[in-house]
């Protein structure tokens, strides 16, 4: 949920990208290539193909093969393009269990989304005097006081590797194709299946352009209970970028005007 972080930049060739890192803390450059490399084994096509890498570099350096496409974020998403979303996630979520067991953590997870929302709350963030607003306020917070987004950081099903950023600039449409494919894995790692369907979902991309969820969600087979699971992680998604959105909000700047009212009426519906 980093809002306004610039960590590289591209240099677009017409079979490759040179990606150079602005930022690498925490280990970007390495998650990266660790996720094209096993995405290459495991799931050729579906992202950049790893060519080579500088990774202790200054800055770092990765090289990858250029895909064809264009990023769906901005664009109001076709029911065939949702269908293709959901098919690259399947596929990606079908890398064998005991090959995403190895694979690190990634850092944007249930635990830091369940605390950094919490703590967004309890700062009293000042979210102007619209009553729709205000009413999705205190819903919010009332449902961050309960036990169930405590309930969420355990995970009770196998991992997978995941994105860890819902942003839908990270989903490549070709037109020639028709499929998707996934791009930027700095910030990836194993992760929860849940937990990534719903950073998909609500992530703030979603206020350029438009994404049916409902009829994504519809395309990937969810038992009842990770569909339980998936609908807890939207809200404390959906939260978390709402309380963010005031005057002085750091995701402020970066939406249309009426983005706050927009995801205060989400935070409603998803609260039910």
């Amino acid at each position: 949920m980093t809002v306004g972080r610039c960590t590289h930049s591209l240099d677009i060739g017409d079979d490759v990208v040179v990606k150079r890192y602005t930022s690498w803390g925490r280990g970007e450059p390495q998650r990266e290539w660790e996720a094209l490399t096993l995405l290459a084994e495991h799931a050729p096509g579906l992202a950049p193909a790893p060519v080579e890498a500088a990774l202790d570099a200054h800055p770092p350096m990765i090289v990858m093969s250029r895909l064809p496409g264009r990023v769906l974020r901005g664009q109001h998403a076709t029911g065939e393009q949702v269908q293709a979303m959901a098919a690259a996630l399947r596929r990606l979520h079908q890398i064998p269990i005991e090959v995403v067991e190895d694979v690190e953590p990634a850092p944007w997870g249930p635990a830091a989304a369940v605390a950094k929302t919490r703590a967004w709350a309890r700062k009293q963030p000042d979210l102007g005097a619209d009553p729709l607003v205000l009413e999705a306020f205190r819903a919010g917070v009332a449902w961050l006081a309960s036990t169930a987004p405590d309930q969420l950081v355990t995970n009770p099903l196998p991992p997978v590797l995941g994105l860890a950023d819902g942003n839908r600039a990270n989903y490549l449409w070709d037109d020639h194709e028709r499929r998707v494919r996934l791009i930027d894995w700095e910030d990836s790692g194993r992760s929860d299946r849940a937990f990534e369907l719903g950073e998909v979902t609500e992530h703030i991309s979603r206020i350029d352009g438009a994404l049916d969820a409902e009829q994504l969600l519809d395309h990937i087979d969810l038992t009842p209970g990770e569909a339980e699971r998936v609908l807890g992680f939207r809200r404390l998604i959906a939260l978390g970028w709402f309380l963010q959105l005031g005057p002085d909000g750091p995701a402020t700047a970066h939406n249309p005007v009426g983005t706050l009212e927009r995801l205060g009426e989400r935070v409603l519906h998803l609260l039910g």
